[in-house]
């Protein structure tokens, strides 16, 4: 057996608990005014636990659940990939079945509804092998243009069978963003038109682009919506994005920076002009992430659990198990790096390799999880090999270790080119671990910088994207740490109390919504 297969078999033997730390349960008493009552159908191409590859899982789960919780009616439409596990499959119950023409020839295709609920939430499942027999969600554009096409059209004539009329249809990036121009063209006459469209933009460089011909064959929209201020891009291709973009009542995007960073020609993507016609409708909403999920006093994949009140000391108990698991050097006093990433250029790994020769020195340790593009999988095995004991790069997903590295690691970077919202940070905190971010979209706005003045701030930034200003951000966070650890400590005890749950995004959403649809 190879080193890294003992690896990945020791860490999951260090799931033994050594300490549990009771959770406080406090009852609910005063009954709160949740407000107006309305209907939101959730459009989204993945939603954790059933798939997900990015925050839109994250997004798409944790959010339609908190918003139940604020009197809302919420149902979420899913594709039904033959990838997602088999213990929800077999709970997904039949509501029926129907054709449908897409195509511009009217071409049939079959529409199934398989109905899964949760959590106050009701799961649609848009079931067609034809499309969604893959083992992956995303494979190439030739593929997906068909599939998303057909899950868009299809999602809205499953809200028509179902007779289930929203007040809020909300669909999210390209792969649902065709949905608002279906509503008000295809469906604009039927019970589901009536509804308004809330589009999101999770990440703006992925946008559907491609051959004009053949989205409006898949399609079958009218000829009108495929003009340059529509869905026309470069004249031979069209943006499914654009077009949704076009259609919708409200544009979000996952963070207020990001908002306006979209708008510029550094951060638009070929879109920035076209966002800025569309202005009034922007609005950022920072992400929360699931703090029932992230929480590590009742976290079964750790070593020990703690609240703020006993992290100081059970923190070094996981770096104690993470460091043994990994095949670093077992030693409390050194101060250990994580980076949870996909490992591509958005991410700031080219500013992070060039600083890894500066931080190694002895006192610091430095954990990489993750996959992607293999010139960075190549690299942080190269470190590791030159950097024993003190670098691991474990290229790979897997979540117990992602659980141990956020409860084991001191700090975590997250140095991105452009991040948009990004949860790595908001898990860190919640961790008590100490975020080292660029100033960036949602980083920017969830980060505040540590003024040594007055003790204040949650982590440690930096805002040109420059290897230099990430060295010096890295050992502005080691000179506290090795130097004046009682701040360090009030800092993650901060970072531990600040709330990074959905309540207060959600409250926003649920505004939005409201706004969109005044009624008596």
């Amino acid at each position: 057996m190879s080193r890294k297969k003992n690896r990945k078999k020791n860490f999951i033997k260090q799931i033994a608990v050594v300490d549990k730390t009771p959770v406080k349960q406090e009852e609910q008493i005063v009954q709160m005014d949740l407000g107006p009552r309305r209907s939101v159908a959730f459009i989204g191409s993945e939603c954790y636990p059933f798939v997900k590859t990015g925050g839109l899982g994250d997004v798409m789960s944790a959010l339609p659940k908190t918003l139940a919780k604020l009197n809302l009616d919420v149902k979420v439409i899913l594709p039904r990939y033959k990838c997602i596990p088999q213990k929800f499959q077999e709970k997904m119950e039949y509501r029926g079945s129907f054709y449908m023409d897409l195509c511009s020839d009217g071409k049939q295709y079959y529409v199934g509804i398989m109905e899964y609920q949760k959590d106050g939430v009701v799961y649609d499942f848009i079931d067609n092998d034809e499309f969604f027999s893959w083992g992956n969600p995303y494979t190439n554009l030739i593929d997906d243009i068909p599939k998303f096409c057909y899950f868009a059209k299809a999602s809205l004539a499953a809200l028509n069978y179902l007779d289930w009329t929203p007040d809020i249809v909300h669909c999210h990036d390209w792969q649902a963003a065709l949905v608002p121009l279906y509503l008000r063209t295809c469906f604009q006459n039927t019970n589901v038109g009536r509804a308004s469209a809330v589009l999101t933009i999770h990440n703006l460089r992925f946008q559907g682009i491609y051959d004009r011909k053949m989205i409006q064959y898949w399609s079958g929209l009218p000829e009108y919506v495929f003009n340059k201020d529509c869905m026309i891009q470069n004249w031979l291709d069209a943006n499914m994005l654009k077009g949704g973009i076009a259609y919708c009542n409200k544009i979000t995007t996952v963070s207020n920076t990001y908002a306006g960073e979209i708008q510029t020609e550094e951060y638009g993507e070929g879109l920035a002009e076209h966002l800025r016609y569309h202005n009034n409708k922007i609005r950022g909403i920072v992400n929360g992430i699931d703090t029932d999920n992230w929480n590590p006093a009742t976290d079964k994949l750790l070593t020990a659990n703690y609240d703020a009140e006993s992290a100081v000391e059970n923190k070094k108990i996981n770096k104690k198990a993470l460091q043994e698991s990994l095949g670093l050097e077992v030693d409390d006093h050194k101060m250990v790096i994580g980076l949870i990433s996909r490992l591509t250029n958005q991410k700031g790994l080219d500013l992070v390799n060039a600083v890894i020769p500066g931080i190694m020195d002895g006192n610091t340790q430095v954990v990489v999880l993750g996959t992607g593009d293999a010139w960075y999988e190549n690299t942080f095995r190269y470190y590791e090999y030159k950097y024993k004991g003190s670098f691991c790069a474990y290229i790979d997903y897997n979540e117990n270790v992602a659980h141990g590295i956020y409860s084991g690691c001191d700090t975590i970077l997250v140095p991105s080119r452009f991040e948009p919202c990004g949860l790595t940070q908001l898990i860190a905190m919640r961790y008590g671990a100490i975020p080292i971010v660029r100033e960036t979209g949602g980083l920017k706005d969830t980060v505040s910088p540590y003024n040594m003045y007055d003790n204040t701030g949650n982590g440690f930034t930096f805002d040109r994207y420059e290897s230099g200003l990430l060295y010096d951000a890295i050992n502005r966070a080691k000179t506290l740490y090795f130097e004046s650890r009682k701040y360090w400590d009030d800092m993650v005890i901060r970072d531990m109390n600040k709330d990074v749950s959905w309540e207060k995004s959600a409250k926003q959403y649920k505004d939005l919504y409201v706004e969109l649809t005044p009624r008596n």
